[in-house]
C-alpha cells in the first residue's frame, strides 16, 4: 500500500475524521456530496452530484485535499483499522461495498457503527479486524468496535483503499470527489476537506 510521511497524516487527519467520524448530534446539517468536479472558481467547488444535480460548495479558509490509493483484500490483516461501508444480504449477513483501511497512526478514528448514505439501508463500521478469513470468494472479517462485534463478507471486487496525500492540481474538471460538507439553514453548503480520485482510483465512500 502507498506510504504517507508525517506531513501527509497531518494534511489527511481531518479528512479523515469527516469522512468516516461517527455522527454528531447536529447530523441532520450534515451532507456527503458524491460526484465529478465542474469547477474550481477560488474557493467555490462546483460538482455534479452522482443524482444529477449540480452542487456549490464554499471551501473553507484553509482546506485540505486528499486521495485515495488501491490496497487489496489480502491487505487487510488482524489489528488494522477499517472503515466498511456494507449493507444486509440475502442470506441474513451482511456486505461490504467498499473498504477503507486507515493508517496505523489514526487507529480508532471515527470507532463505531452508524447509518450511511453510500446505499439505501447502508451502514458504515470502523473498528479492528479482530480475524479475516479467506473464503471461496473474497473474505469475511471479525471486526469488533466497543466492546461489540461484527461479521462483514467482502468479496472479490470490492474497493479496497487507503489515504494518500495529493495536490491542489488534481483538483480538476472532470476528477471524481467525495466532499462531506456542511448544509446551512438558508441552503449553503461549506467543507473544510475533499478527497479526489487521482491515478484512476475514486473515493469510493
Amino acid at each position: 500500500m502507498t506510504s504517507i510521511s508525517r506531513t501527509g497524516f497531518s494534511l489527511l487527519a481531518g479528512a479523515l475524521i469527516a469522512v468516516t467520524g461517527s455522527l454528531s448530534a447536529h447530523a441532520a446539517d450534515q451532507l456527503r456530496v458524491r460526484g465529478t468536479i465542474e469547477s474550481l472558481d477560488g474557493n467555490t467547488l462546483s460538482v455534479k452530484t452522482r443524482e444529477g444535480t449540480n452542487a456549490k460548495i464554499m471551501l473553507k479558509d484553509g482546506w485540505k485535499v486528499s486521495s485515495v490509493a488501491k490496497a487489496s483484500l489480502d491487505d487487510i490483516k488482524p489489528g488494522d483499522f477499517v472503515g466498511i461501508a456494507s449493507m444486509p444480504t440475502t442470506d441474513g449477513g451482511d456486505g461490504a461495498l467498499e473498504v477503507l483501511i486507515f493508517p496505523a497512526a489514526m487507529k480508532g478514528t471515527g470507532e463505531g457503527s452508524y447509518a450511511w448514505d453510500l446505499k439505501p439501508n447502508s451502514s458504515m463500521t470502523n473498528a479492528t479486524v479482530a480475524d479475516a478469513v479467506k473464503s471461496v470468494n473474497g473474505r469475511t472479517v471479525t471486526v469488533t468496535y466497543k466492546g461489540k462485534e461484527k461479521k462483514i463478507a467482502i468479496p472479490d471486487g470490492t474497493p479496497v483503499v487507503t489515504f494518500a496525500s495529493a495536490e491542489m492540481s488534481d483538483m480538476k474538471a472532470g476528477a471524481t470527489v467525495f466532499v462531506p460538507s456542511e448544509k446551512a439553514a438558508d441552503g449553503s453548503m461549506s467543507s473544510a476537506r475533499v478527497v479526489v480520485g487521482t491515478n484512476g482510483v475514486v473515493p469510493p465512500m
